[in-house]
Order: C-alpha cells, then sequence, then structure tokens
C-alpha cells in the first residue's frame, strides 16, 4: 500500500497521542523511533492506505513553518478520516477527550462527518464519505 500525500504534525506528548489515535481513530503503529529523552523523533501511523507522521514538538525550523504568520499562527488545515462508521467513531472520540467542533451531521455532498479536535489540539475531520468512489 502506499500514499502520496502524508500529513506529517507535531504533539508535546507524542506517546500519549499515538496511543490515542491508535484507540481513538483506529491508526495502526508502523514506526516509532523514540528520541532516548522521552519523546519520538518520527513516527509512522497506518489507518487503511493512508498514513501520518508524527513526532516531538520541537523548535526548529520545521516548526517556524508549520503555522502561517498570516493566520496569526492559527493551524489551516486538517485531516478527514474515511470510515465505515461515523456514529461509532465520533462517540468514540467523544468518550476518549476529543472537544467536538463541528458536530455530527449528514452532508449535502454525501456521506455523514464531524470534526473535532484531539487532546493537543490538532484537527480532525471524520467521516463515511470517500472522494475515491464518490
Amino acid at each position: 500500500m502506499s500514499s502520496t500525500v502524508i500529513p506529517a504534525m507535531r504533539y508535546r506528548d507524542p506517546h500519549k497521542m499515538i496511543d490515542w489515535l491508535c484507540e481513538t481513530f483506529g491508526f495502526i503503529r508502523k514506526a516509532v523511533h523514540d528520541d532516548g529523552n522521552g519523546g519520538v523523533v518520527h513516527a509512522e501511523l497506518s489507518l487503511g492506505d493512508g498514513m501520518i507522521m508524527l513526532g516531538s514538538a520541537r523548535d526548529d525550523d520545521f516548526a517556524k513553518v508549520q503555522k502561517p504568520a498570516t493566520t496569526n499562527h492559527l493551524v489551516t488545515q486538517s485531516a478527514y478520516i474515511v470510515v465505515p462508521d461515523a456514529d461509532a467513531v465520533y462517540a468514540k472520540a467523544k468518550a476518549n477527550g476529543a472537544a467536538i467542533i463541528l458536530d455530527l451531521s449528514d452532508k449535502d455532498h454525501g456521506g455523514r462527518d464531524f470534526t473535532c479536535r484531539d487532546p493537543e489540539g490538532q484537527v480532525w475531520s471524520v467521516g463515511t464519505y470517500n472522494p475515491w468512489v464518490g
């Protein structure tokens, strides 16, 4: 399997968030490379034929370009996860502490989805609409 676009993100507590992402959304640990000081240099989590990469938040060149100054350093992108049952993932996300920012609803373009913030503030949209299928 392969994915041409792979979202990358950073977390203050990457080990906790790896556990949370696997438990809440069903990601599978593909690789986790510790930095020897309790952090993560690089991790890969897969879900179906998609993948995300993540690591510890740190002050480096990549961190400086992650949040554009033109948006007052607010995050301007999010990941969308295609699932067969958005209601089940919604319930699990709420139970695991996600902040629901757009409630579960049916969409005019098809599918059912919701948007949430994970415990460290990353934005995730989760739904049944699969743009590859239509």
